[in-house]
Protein backbone atom coordinates (compact mmCIF):
# COMPACT_ATOMS: atom_id res chain seq x y z
CA UNK A 1 0.00 0.00 0.00
CA UNK A 2 1.03 3.31 -1.10
CA UNK A 3 1.67 6.00 1.96
CA UNK A 4 2.81 8.97 -1.05
CA UNK A 5 0.65 11.86 -1.12
CA UNK A 6 -1.95 12.53 -3.91
CA UNK A 7 -1.66 15.42 -5.75
CA UNK A 8 -4.09 16.47 -8.79
CA UNK A 9 -1.93 17.73 -11.95
CA UNK A 10 -3.09 19.09 -15.04
CA UNK A 11 -1.06 20.18 -18.39
CA UNK A 12 -1.35 23.54 -19.60
CA UNK A 13 -2.54 23.50 -23.43
CA UNK A 14 0.26 22.69 -25.79
CA UNK A 15 2.97 21.03 -23.17
CA UNK A 16 1.24 17.37 -23.68
CA UNK A 17 5.19 16.26 -24.80
CA UNK A 18 6.58 17.69 -21.56
CA UNK A 19 6.84 14.96 -18.84
CA UNK A 20 5.49 15.07 -15.51
CA UNK A 21 7.62 16.79 -12.63
CA UNK A 22 9.83 13.79 -11.54
CA UNK A 23 12.40 12.60 -8.87
CA UNK A 24 15.71 12.01 -10.88
CA UNK A 25 16.71 9.23 -8.22
CA UNK A 26 15.04 7.30 -5.23
CA UNK A 27 15.94 9.78 -2.55
CA UNK A 28 15.34 12.84 -4.04
CA UNK A 29 13.69 15.40 -1.57
CA UNK A 30 12.77 17.85 -4.97
CA UNK A 31 11.19 16.55 -8.36
CA UNK A 32 12.34 17.59 -11.66
CA UNK A 33 10.20 20.97 -13.37
CA UNK A 34 10.96 21.27 -17.74
CA UNK A 35 10.83 24.32 -19.74
CA UNK A 36 7.56 25.13 -21.40
CA UNK A 37 8.76 27.32 -24.38
CA UNK A 38 8.10 27.39 -27.72
CA UNK A 39 11.12 27.95 -29.28
CA UNK A 40 14.42 28.39 -27.58
CA UNK A 41 14.40 31.65 -25.13
CA UNK A 42 17.89 33.28 -24.26
CA UNK A 43 18.85 34.51 -20.78
CA UNK A 44 21.28 37.08 -20.60
CA UNK A 45 23.87 37.67 -18.15
CA UNK A 46 22.57 39.91 -15.30
CA UNK A 47 18.50 39.60 -17.17
CA UNK A 48 15.55 37.67 -15.23
CA UNK A 49 13.03 35.82 -17.03
CA UNK A 50 9.81 34.31 -16.36
CA UNK A 51 9.51 30.60 -18.19
CA UNK A 52 6.67 28.17 -17.74
CA UNK A 53 6.57 24.75 -17.03
CA UNK A 54 3.41 23.71 -18.27
CA UNK A 55 1.65 22.48 -15.38
CA UNK A 56 -0.85 23.20 -13.27
CA UNK A 57 -1.02 21.82 -9.45
CA UNK A 58 -3.98 21.22 -6.80
CA UNK A 59 -1.88 20.79 -3.25
CA UNK A 60 -4.28 19.11 -0.75
CA UNK A 61 -5.07 22.03 2.17
CA UNK A 62 -2.15 22.27 4.62
CA UNK A 63 0.44 21.75 1.87
CA UNK A 64 2.72 24.31 -0.38
CA UNK A 65 5.27 23.48 -3.16
CA UNK A 66 8.42 25.16 -3.03
CA UNK A 67 10.27 26.17 -6.33
CA UNK A 68 13.98 25.50 -5.76
CA UNK A 69 17.18 25.87 -8.27
CA UNK A 70 18.84 23.34 -9.53
CA UNK A 71 22.50 22.97 -8.23
CA UNK A 72 24.23 22.04 -11.39
CA UNK A 73 22.68 25.00 -12.92
CA UNK A 74 23.84 27.13 -10.79
CA UNK A 75 27.48 26.17 -10.28
CA UNK A 76 27.98 25.35 -14.31
CA UNK A 77 26.15 28.46 -15.56
CA UNK A 78 25.38 30.80 -12.69
CA UNK A 79 21.34 30.33 -13.10
CA UNK A 80 19.39 30.81 -9.89
CA UNK A 81 15.77 31.59 -9.04
CA UNK A 82 15.30 35.40 -8.30
CA UNK A 83 12.37 34.44 -5.39
CA UNK A 84 13.91 31.14 -3.84
CA UNK A 85 12.68 29.22 -2.51
CA UNK A 86 9.23 30.86 -4.50
CA UNK A 87 6.16 29.01 -2.61
CA UNK A 88 2.93 27.88 -4.48
CA UNK A 89 0.07 27.89 -2.02
CA UNK A 90 -2.39 25.24 -2.16
CA UNK A 91 -4.80 27.30 -3.19
CA UNK A 92 -2.88 28.72 -6.10
CA UNK A 93 -4.57 26.98 -9.62
CA UNK A 94 -2.32 29.10 -12.34
CA UNK A 95 0.40 27.73 -14.58
CA UNK A 96 3.74 27.44 -12.60
CA UNK A 97 6.13 29.74 -13.93
CA UNK A 98 9.86 30.20 -12.61
CA UNK A 99 11.46 33.25 -12.59
CA UNK A 100 15.29 32.35 -13.40
CA UNK A 101 18.06 34.65 -13.58
CA UNK A 102 21.46 34.88 -14.87
CA UNK A 103 24.20 35.40 -12.50
CA UNK A 104 26.65 33.47 -15.14
CA UNK A 105 29.82 35.22 -17.52
CA UNK A 106 27.61 34.02 -20.19
CA UNK A 107 23.81 34.10 -21.58
CA UNK A 108 22.19 30.85 -21.11
CA UNK A 109 20.01 28.76 -23.78
CA UNK A 110 16.93 27.68 -22.58
CA UNK A 111 15.05 25.46 -24.84
CA UNK A 112 11.95 23.55 -24.32
CA UNK A 113 11.69 20.22 -22.08
CA UNK A 114 14.83 21.59 -20.45
CA UNK A 115 14.91 21.03 -16.59
CA UNK A 116 15.18 24.14 -14.99
CA UNK A 117 14.15 23.77 -11.70
CA UNK A 118 12.70 22.07 -8.79
CA UNK A 119 9.86 21.24 -6.89
CA UNK A 120 9.23 19.92 -3.20
CA UNK A 121 6.24 19.68 -1.45
CA UNK A 122 6.18 20.29 2.23
CA UNK A 123 3.47 19.97 5.01
CA UNK A 124 2.63 23.67 6.55
CA UNK A 125 1.28 23.62 10.34
CA UNK A 126 -1.43 26.27 10.93
CA UNK A 127 -0.37 28.97 13.75
CA UNK A 128 -2.75 30.61 16.04
CA UNK A 129 -0.44 33.83 17.73
CA UNK A 130 -0.56 33.96 21.27
CA UNK A 131 0.39 37.61 22.54
CA UNK A 132 2.36 37.35 25.56
CA UNK A 133 4.56 40.22 27.49
CA UNK A 134 7.66 38.28 27.76
CA UNK A 135 9.47 34.99 26.18
CA UNK A 136 11.07 32.19 28.03
CA UNK A 137 15.29 33.09 27.83
CA UNK A 138 17.33 30.94 25.73
CA UNK A 139 21.31 30.37 26.06
CA UNK A 140 21.03 32.66 22.29
CA UNK A 141 18.96 35.19 24.05
CA UNK A 142 18.30 37.57 21.26
CA UNK A 143 22.19 37.35 19.20
CA UNK A 144 21.88 37.18 15.75
CA UNK A 145 23.44 38.01 12.70
CA UNK A 146 26.95 36.60 13.38
CA UNK A 147 26.93 36.21 17.16
CA UNK A 148 28.60 33.12 17.26
CA UNK A 149 31.49 34.47 15.48
CA UNK A 150 33.00 33.37 12.09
Amino acid sequence: MSNKLKVLIKKAPGSEDLPLPQYMTSQSAGMDLYANVKDQVILEKGKIKLIPTGIHIQLPKGYEAQIRPRSGLALKHGISLVNTPGTIDADYRGEIKVIMINFGEEDFIIQRGDRIAQMVINKIEEIEWIPVDTLESSERKDGGFGHTGI
